[in-house]
């Protein structure tokens, strides 16, 4: 039985590595099609990469609009 339940939890910490991944490619696509600078653009991508979780609560708070 404790087979079934780590198998549903490795699926599904999988599934939410998944779509962190997706959320993470979707901030950087954003990043780069914004109007900022390249520089700004290099230094946000940089800290998406290297902190992905810090990096998006950052960017989504203080990153570049459109």
């Amino acid at each position: 039985m404790n087979s079934l339940f780590s198998s549903a939890g490795n699926a599904f910490g999988g599934l939410l590595s998944i779509i962190w991944l997706i959320i993470v490619i979707w901030a950087i696509v954003k990043v780069a099609k914004s109007g900022a600078s390249s520089l700004a653009k290099v230094l946000w991508i940089a800290a998406l990469i290297v902190f992905p979780l810090i990096g998006l609560i950052v960017w989504l708070l203080f990153g570049p609009k459109g």
